[in-house]
């Protein structure tokens, strides 16, 4: 049995998420196991690097799969890119060990954030990123984000209700950044801001909800110091908003 490592990109707009569901076929894990089970005739199962919700986007995306095949490396990405929906694309897909797996053997992960700040529609950039025509203030939003970095226990920035694994992350930076839109680089106006997350791992909803924090503290609902006492609460409801999914990509898992 080969072991089988690709990198995805894929627009999350129409899927239900990357994990495999019985009741719906769009989702990314579904729609990548059904058709190498279709090519091989075996079942094969994808393993993902982890779940990203329901409209969220990837451009580097990692996944692994087991398969008794004799065909190449490059004859299986062919082949998935000839069947694949448009909205997802394997750019790279290599042989590797038997034992790597995608997500047991990741170091870290970075995601992108979009949000544009402006009452003015982009329209090409509509389903991947949040539109937030109040002011906001990118000093109070980074001096925030400094009480995130580091190791600490994320429970308040989690949807997750009680279970028995850890919440405790690392977070080794976060970079916001301000610049011009791509669709609208030609008006020359620097209105979309991209928060940039690196960490070791992510709980479920965690950027969203850090990144909706953060634009309160932006928007001046909320103080940049009032971070470090949502984190000791360990209480959801003492964090921000959730922000909503389109606005996300993940870019990088790191082995």
């Amino acid at each position: 049995m080969r072991n089988f490592k690709m990198i995805l990109q894929y627009e999350g707009t129409r899927y239900q998420g990357w994990q495999k569901q019985e009741s719906t076929e769009h989702t990314i894990q579904g729609k990548l196991s059904a058709l190498l089970t279709r090519m091989t005739g075996q079942e094969i199962e994808v393993q993902g690097s982890g779940r990203t919700d329901a409209g969220v986007h990837a451009l580097g995306q990692t996944a692994n799969f087991h398969a008794d095949t004799n065909l190449s490396a490059g004859e299986i990405m062919e082949y998935m890119n000839t069947y694949l929906p448009e909205d997802i694309a394997v750019i790279s897909l290599e042989e590797v060990p038997e034992r790597f797996h995608s997500r047991l053997n990741a170091k870290g992960k970075t995601y992108c954030y979009r949000v544009l700040n402006t009452h003015i529609p982009h329209v090409f950039d509509r389903r991947y990123t949040y539109m937030v025509p109040e002011k906001l203030d990118l000093e109070a939003m980074r001096r925030a984000a400094e009480y995130l970095t580091g190791t600490h226990d994320f429970k308040a920035f989690t949807s997750t209700k009680k279970g028995k694994k850890s919440t405790v992350r690392t977070i080794e930076s976060i970079r916001i950044e301000k610049g011009e839109s791509l669709s609208l680089q030609a008006a020359g106006a620097e209105d979309e801001i991209r928060f940039w997350y690196s960490g070791n791992g992510f709980l479920y909803h965690m950027v969203r909800i850090m990144t909706g924090t953060l634009l309160e503290v932006g928007a001046h609902k909320r103080r940049p110091e009032e971070i470090a006492e949502v984190l000791a609460s360990g209480c959801r409801e003492q964090a921000g908003a959730l922000a909503p999914a389109k606005g996300l990509t993940l870019m990088e898992v790191r082995y």
